[in-house]
């Protein structure tokens, strides 16, 4: 089946919009690494470039995608699967064998698949799909150090991560090359990695390894492979846009592809355009690069992006290498309960305000734990979906909770519960979606966002009463909190009522609350309030990104709060 050259997409017609904007409708030739990448050339050189306006030149095809977490169709198969994009690299490689494709990190995990595998179902689905270049993701290091170093040694394409270093070596990790140049159609491409330094964090990389700079970095690296011949430089970044656009005033960098987001987007910074894609291949991006045979010289990009939909035929050689994962695919597609209403499994849902799922979730820890109230961190509450109405599965169920823990119980003052509230919000005008966000059961508390951390919880009612700050009352949790997991420090050392060896999974816990009836219709009910300056908050669409990545928050008679 042949999958013709489409017209440009909406993206392509905006980034183009971006370029003008930014004065370069055309892109320029690339900048020799004295010149900055924005830089126009000199008088002196424009009869010689109008010489070249005529140029031959020689056309390459760079294929990206992002955030990919498992390698079968997503939106109720709406969408994605790698062995529909299998088929579309054929076919791109059939039209423009002068292709390289890239992945811009994230792929081991999260996902039900990799809860049993540590992500060599993925490595196992690039190999059979022909990935060449992949930039390390925060999630590639969910399982630890040991478990990267493993997939990097099954990976038959090239990892990239030029700023993630190892303490024991002094070199990168996984001694992965700080950059590639590689040859496509006569004209030498070079390409670097970079990752955020914000993965210390909020992953598992272990003790030895470290992230530098990347603005330094790129300052370090583009000349180097300038040095080395590459006419074309590309960033293949794991970071927020807003540092991409950071990167692009660091060095003369053609363009960016990066991810993180899960969201489409496109930038120009310096008059570098940034381009990423959504999440789980979804869309495969496509860029077409025209580079002048005699100069060398980047002329003009193109831009456009091919919807994965079940119009494209999954591609029988990719499913032929995937065969041995069928029995898992068909267990884990096993019924295990039925909702009448959608779930709001979506990440920032879960992180910002109350959702009928983390409510559901919580009952069902105090039910469980037989607790006066509950309190889980929103973000425990995974898969980033909306369950629609139906069937919910194991694999539902191992989305929602794809990591191990148990549901305990403690005691805690009221004191201590308030400030574990407060902990809770002390975060959510800094940031979109900070996963330390309080579900609650039992409980019902509501704060302003426009108040200082450790300042926000204006009510509380515990079981309808208000919260006494003297008494004791027992609170069902996840054994990852009550380890002060997230911030919540306050919580260790409490004693335990169902500890964490005697409590019951999570995944169990939550298996047979669907189990529990027929079927299942939970909805909010009011339990948290979120207020800003005084007053119902409604919308966020004043809030705004840092350049610094950054959340800034719009209050009532102010510009912005807490930056």
């Amino acid at each position: 089946m042949s999958f013709p050259f489409r017209p440009p997409s909406p993206l392509a017609t905006l980034l183009a919009a971006l370029l003008l904007a930014a004065g370069c409708a055309s892109l320029p030739g690339s900048a020799p690494t004295s010149s900055p990448a924005a830089e126009s050339r000199p008088a002196e050189n424009a009869a010689s470039e109008a010489e070249q306006e005529e140029e031959p030149t020689v056309t390459l095809t760079l294929l990206h995608v992002n955030d990919v977490y498992q390698f079968t169709p997503v939106d109720f198969g709406a969408r994605g699967g790698l062995g529909r994009l299998s088929t579309l690299r054929k076919q791109v490689l059939a039209e423009s064998p002068n292709t390289l494709f890239l992945m811009a990190g994230d792929t081991l995990g999260p996902s039900v698949e990799s809860t049993f595998h540590k992500g060599k179902q993925m490595i196992d689905a690039w190999n059979a799909l022909g990935l060449d270049f992949a930039v390390l993701g925060n999630h590639e290091f969910d399982f630890g150090p040991d478990v990267m170093l493993e997939r990097i040694r099954e990976s038959r394409f090239t990892w990239l991560g030029a700023n993630v270093m190892d303490k024991k070596t002094g070199r990168t990790f996984g001694e992965t090359p700080p950059f590639v140049i590689r040859e496509v159609g006569g004209v030498k491409v070079g390409i670097f990695g970079v990752l955020l330094g914000k993965t210390k964090y909020s992953s598992k990389p272990g003790p030895d390894v470290y992230f530098t700079d990347t603005c330094a970095k790129a300052r370090e690296l583009v000349p180097q492979m300038r040095k080395q011949g590459a006419q074309i430089i590309i960033g293949l970044t794991h970071l927020f846009v807003a540092e991409d656009k950071v990167l692009a005033r660091c060095a003369p960098i053609d363009l960016i592809i990066g991810g993180h987001e899960h969201v489409m987007m496109q930038a120009v910074s310096n008059g570098t355009p940034i381009i990423k894609m959504s999440s789980e291949a979804r869309e495969l991006g496509r860029v077409t690069l025209h580079v002048g045979t005699q100069s060398g010289k980047l002329k003009s990009m193109d831009f456009d992006m091919l919807p994965v939909t079940p119009e494209v035929p999954e591609d029988p050689a990719f499913a032929k290498a995937m065969r041995e994962y069928d029995a898992m695919m068909a267990e884990l597609s096993q019924p295990v309960g039925r909702t009448r209403v959608p779930l709001d499994a979506l990440e920032e849902s879960n992180r910002s305000h109350e959702t009928n799922l983390a409510s559901f979730v919580a009952d069902a820890y105090r039910q469980a734990a037989g607790a006066e109230v509950a309190l889980i961190n929103g973000g425990s509450i995974r898969s980033d979906s909306v369950l629609r109405p139906g069937p919910l599965t194991r694999r539902d169920v191992l989305a929602i909770h794809p990591y191990p823990g148990s549901v305990v119980s403690i005691e805690v003052s009221g004191a201590v519960l308030r400030q574990a509230l407060e902990h809770g919000v002390s975060r959510s005008a800094e940031e979109t979606d900070p996963g330390r966000f309080p579900q609650v059961s039992g409980i019902q508390y509501a704060f302003d966002v426009c108040r200082p951390p450790g300042d926000r919880i204006v009510r509380v009612t515990v079981n309808g009463e208000p919260l006494d700050v003297k008494r004791t009352y027992s609170l069902a949790t996840n054994s990852y909190m009550s380890g002060g997991g997230d911030g919540y420090s306050m919580f260790k050392g409490a004693k335990y009522r169902v500890s964490p060896d005697k409590g019951r999974t999570t995944q169990d816990v939550l298996r047979d609350a669907f189990a529990s009836a027929e079927s299942i219709a939970p909805a909010t009910t009011g339990r948290i309030e979120r207020l800003r300056g005084g007053a119902r908050e409604l919308a966020r669409k004043d809030d705004k990104e840092h350049e610094d990545g950054k959340h800034v928050l719009s209050c009532p008679g102010t510009a912005s709060a807490h930056p």
